[in-house]
């Protein structure tokens, strides 16, 4: 079993997944799309994560790869159907890619916030039926405002509707990041796009605080990744 993961900086990689991933001896292999990587052959691959990253989807002129990332997720969602998994900016690629919508927010989503699960989400294997609302982090400043075709939302926040998404079968994204371990605060506030975000969201002095509330939910963080993850493995 292995895994094709695009990432879009080298610090917005699968965070506490590796050690699912190597616990249950499932390997993977990360492409660096920003760095000029080449997307391979999906044949040697049975599934496909996307990560987070600086970008918006809409930055093809800027990012030209863009255009051949969606590419291989619409090969891999709906020709192969093949399990997909987006987080954050890998969340709205899938919405994207599929012909939804993905629009800049007037102020980001920023912090250690709530999130709501759907019916349909406290339904699903991946969020439910016994992960109920769960606190989150947030640091986005797009989001989807309109599905695709065969989108059903599993969850929702008072800021942005759509915190998760289902594509028929086999394909879901989530805003939010649960994928987040102890380095992930320290090494995100360093890359411009997002201290950009943090400081125009909550704050410029805003951080201890901000750093606080992410080390004080992390438990809850890796529960909800750990659910996810459990049920995506089911779908492989």
């Amino acid at each position: 079993m292995k895994i094709l993961v695009f990432q879009h900086h080298p610090e917005e990689h699968p965070g506490i997944f590796r050690q699912f991933l190597a616990a249950d001896n499932i390997a993977w292999d990360a492409v660096e799309l920003d760095a000029g990587e080449p997307i391979p052959n999906l044949d040697g691959y049975d599934a496909l994560w996307a990560m987070g990253g600086p970008m918006d989807v809409w930055q093809e002129d800027e990012h030209p790869w863009l255009k051949a990332e969606k590419a291989a997720i619409r090969e891999a969602v709906w020709e192969r159907k093949m399990p997909y998994l987006g987080v954050c900016l890998g969340h709205q690629l899938l919405v994207d890619a599929l012909g939804g919508t993905v629009s800049p927010m007037p102020l980001g989503e920023v912090g250690v916030l709530p999130i709501n699960l759907t019916q349909a989400g406290a339904a699903d294997p991946l969020f439910g039926p016994d992960g109920g609302d769960l606190m989150a982090l947030q640091w986005h400043s797009a989001e989807v405002t309109e599905l695709p075709e065969g989108g059903t939302t599993m969850a929702s926040s008072p800021v942005s509707p759509c915190q998760a998404v289902r594509v028929g079968g086999n394909a879901y994204g989530i805003q939010y990041h649960v994928e987040v371990t102890e380095e992930t605060v320290p090494l995100w506030v360093e890359i411009p796009e997002y201290k950009a975000a943090l400081e125009k969201s909550i704050g410029a002095h805003a951080l201890p605080a901000f750093s606080q509330a992410v080390n004080d939910n992390m438990a809850g963080f890796q529960q909800s990744a750990r659910r996810i993850y459990d049920g995506f493995k089911a779908l492989l």
